[in-house]
């Protein structure tokens, strides 16, 4: 399961990559659009399945907490951020998701999952940041509410779960598709008509929509749903890490001994946050015969299993 969710945040340390390489350049809000409201009609076209009752007003939070206000304010803030501080500002999350657990789910969070999650941001720092990083204080302002509001949509997941009989298929989709339809009205009167996509593009695209989206997102809520919201938090720092890997691979850029350091702080604190703490032994009661004065009775007896 750990494995199969840090697909998620791995393929979304690859947006980079494929958004500066594959697609129009300076059209961030048509790349969040293009990812969101495909992958999300085809998911509800897959499930075939509409929300009912409350599952249309939490479709729509949980939409726009987990991508439609999530997306456009992440790629302004990226613009006007160098990528090592964009990124080190979202290995925040796992602390601001121990810090909404215990506001909004009463958990009660570790002092091992502080530590990593200090780590993880420390380990994240040295892996992307470099000594010429320009602070621009709104950039630093959109990334950390969108740091907190994807935050607060994997609390909230965790909270609501999802309909009894429905699938992941289904709610995934209806929140992506919620979603696009916010972000592509805003592409419109932001950058205008797209241009032509050309043969890269496409596949660019296509990247985005099945793998990117479509797949990460079901398999990221149905981490947070078995995980848990804390746990699977833990795993984004897997999206710098894989980032800076493709990086590497692909551009052939190098690393520093301080940026090896880094990452080796940084898939630390990953691990540290996936332990699981030790629990107490259940308890279960039964009805034992007892034998008293020659008579026997039933009496309730308290087991640890």
């Amino acid at each position: 399961m750990l494995l199969a969710t840090a697909v998620a945040p791995a393929t979304w340390g690859t947006t980079y990559l494929v958004t500066t390489q594959m697609l129009p350049a300076d059209r961030p809000l048509l790349a969040a659009g293009v990812r969101a409201l495909p992958a999300g009609l085809i998911l509800v076209a897959l499930a075939r399945r509409l929300p009912t009752g409350v599952w249309w007003w939490r479709s729509f939070v949980l939409g726009m907490l987990n991508v439609g206000l999530f997306f456009p304010l992440i790629f302004a803030g990226a613009y006007r951020l160098p990528g090592g501080v964009a990124a080190t500002i979202g290995a925040v999350s796992p602390l601001i998701v121990a810090g909404l657990s215990f506001l909004i789910l009463k958990v009660r969070t570790q002092p091992r999952v502080l530590l990593a999650g200090v780590g993880g941001v420390i380990g994240v720092g040295l892996l992307v940041l470099s000594s010429q990083a320009k602070i621009d204080p709104i950039g630093v302002g959109l990334m950390l509410v969108a740091t907190t509001l994807m935050a607060a949509g994997v609390v909230m997941s965790a909270r609501w779960g999802r309909p009894e009989g429905v699938s992941l298929l289904a709610t995934t989709g209806w929140q992506l598709t919620v979603g696009g339809m916010v972000i592509v009205p805003l592409m419109f009167a932001v950058e205008g008509m797209p241009p032509v996509p050309t043969g890269r593009n496409l596949l660019g695209f296509g990247y985005l929509v099945l793998i990117g989206t479509a797949l990460a997102y079901v398999l990221w809520f149905r981490g947070i749903e078995r995980l848990g919201a804390g746990v699977a938090s833990f795993l984004g720092l897997v999206n710098p890490v894989i980032a800076t890997l493709a990086g590497l691979i692909v551009l052939g850029q190098t690393l520093t001994p301080l940026q090896v350091l880094g990452l080796v702080i940084a898939l630390g604190a990953m691990v540290l946050g996936q332990r699981a703490p030790r629990r107490a032994p259940a308890v279960r009661r039964v009805e034992a015969p007892v034998t008293i004065a020659g008579r026997t009775r039933t009496s309730e007896v308290v087991e640890a299993s």
